[in-house]
């Protein structure tokens, strides 16, 4: 006699309806939906909703992103140390729009006078003044659709470091469309949207962040820097 073993899930081998899935890379999600499934997950360190779909970053590696990251994060968190009344956040997620939450690498913004709100529930809402991104190369989806959401979105200024091609673009929001900015004879980025804030990218890009900081501290003390900050405290 032949024994047909069967299984049936029972009813308690169920998770709850209302328990949200994970997050899936590729997922097609309203905003909601992705925050309610992120929200489940907090060992989940990065997912951002670009376009409504998932996307989840693989590991992190040392120099082509850990490295880059940092030496931005200390060239960024030295103008704001200089320039009270702008903010810099580190991963901070961001809600742009019905489609699109992402997680910039690096961001600044005004905390008063510009375009972004705290929300409630502590998210940031609307386009910051200036966003970072570290790319691993031109083919990255952060020098392409995520490029097109950020200008679609409003944001002024928006920098990539593309480390594995040694190059660095920034990007100005100019009647709705992305202009590439050039440095100066000197190889120096001047912002506009943050007077002051000046970046070496020679010096960025052969590891010698010594001088990255030495010329931004010339921007901070230009007269440009100055009027700007003063402006800020009267805000």
């Amino acid at each position: 006699m032949t024994v047909i073993e069967t299984s049936v899930t029972r009813r308690s081998d169920l998770p709850p309806v209302d328990t949200p899935l994970p997050l899936e890379n590729g997922d097609r999600l309203t905003r909601a939906e992705f925050e309610r499934r992120y929200s489940a997950m907090p060992y989940l360190k990065k997912a951002e909703l670009v376009e409504g779909e998932v996307i989840m970053p693989s590991p992190t590696r040392l120099k082509s992103h850990s490295k880059p990251h940092g030496d931005m994060a200390t060239w960024l968190g030295v103008y704001c140390a200089s320039t009270p009344g702008v903010e810099l956040a580190d991963n901070a997620t961001v809600r742009l729009d019905a489609d699109n939450e992402v997680q910039p690498d690096l961001l600044l913004r005004l905390e008063r006078g510009g375009k972004t709100r705290v929300s409630d529930d502590d998210f940031v809402e609307g386009p910051p003044e200036l966003i970072v991104e570290i790319a691993a190369s031109s083919a990255s989806y952060d020098r392409h659709t995520k490029l097109n959401v950020y200008r679609r979105n409003g944001v002024q200024e928006y920098v990539i470091w593309q480390v594995h091609d040694r190059k660095v673009e920034w990007f100005e929001l100019r009647e709705g469309a992305y202009t590439a900015l050039n440095p100066d004879e000197a190889g120096v980025f001047r912002s506009r949207v943050f007077p002051g804030l000046w970046l070496n990218v020679t010096a960025l890009l052969e590891n010698r962040l010594a001088e990255v900081l030495a010329e931004l501290q010339r921007g901070l003390a230009s007269e440009e820097h100055h009027t700007f900050a003063a402006r800020l405290k009267g805000a």
